[in-house]
């Protein structure tokens, strides 16, 4: 048990340092801006000529785009549906059904180049309220493990897309399923 208990603290660990990082880049990318001081101001009101205004070479371009590297794209086993899955980290317990709730964290994003388009953390629903590729990925999954899912358009957005989500896109995510919680009996 100590393993999984420092993997996940490792994740955490991860997880934690990035959403730090982009938040620290945002801010840099704001202070990073001059300040309008008062006799910049007062020049400013002056019918003179101004130069136009070049991007700091020191601020980041926002929106922040996360790339994900390509070697974090593949999976290496496929199911007769065509998803495609690779397990990162073994869990235990009972594979959530249809009819169960689960609780995950995740990222997705595009399988052609790694986009990220949506994360979330203790994220709760209902297996089947997902695209078909991602409700199959976590029936296969048990509590604590994490997977890569490689979902082929087909069983994601389809030929039209959704959002930022591009027309006949293949999506990859990691998920890491927390808990289940069974269907109540009637």
């Amino acid at each position: 048990m100590l393993l999984p208990d420092m993997l996940r603290r490792t994740y955490d660990a991860v997880m934690s340092m990035i959403l730090r990082t982009l938040s620290a880049c945002a801010a840099l990318a704001l202070i990073a801006t001059p300040a309008m001081t008062a006799a910049a101001a007062a020049r400013k009101k002056a019918p003179a000529k101004a130069a136009p205004l070049k991007p700091s070479a020191l601020a980041i371009a926002l929106p922040l785009k996360l790339l994900i590297p390509e070697r974090q794209r593949l999976c290496d086993t496929a199911t007769a549906t065509g998803l495609r899955y690779k397990q990162l980290r073994p869990g235990a317990g009972v594979m959530p059904t249809d009819a169960d709730r689960v609780q995950v964290h995740y990222i997705g994003y595009l399988a052609k180049d790694g986009e990220v388009f949506d994360q979330g953390r203790d994220v709760t629903f209902a297996v089947t309220r997902v695209i078909p590729g991602f409700s199959d990925g976590l029936k296969l999954m048990t509590p604590g493990s994490i997977y890569r899912l490689c979902v082929p358009h087909t069983l994601g957005y389809g030929e039209d897309g959704s959002g930022p989500i591009p027309p006949a896109a293949d999506l990859v995510f990691q998920v890491e399923l927390v808990t289940v919680n069974p269907a109540k009996a009637k």
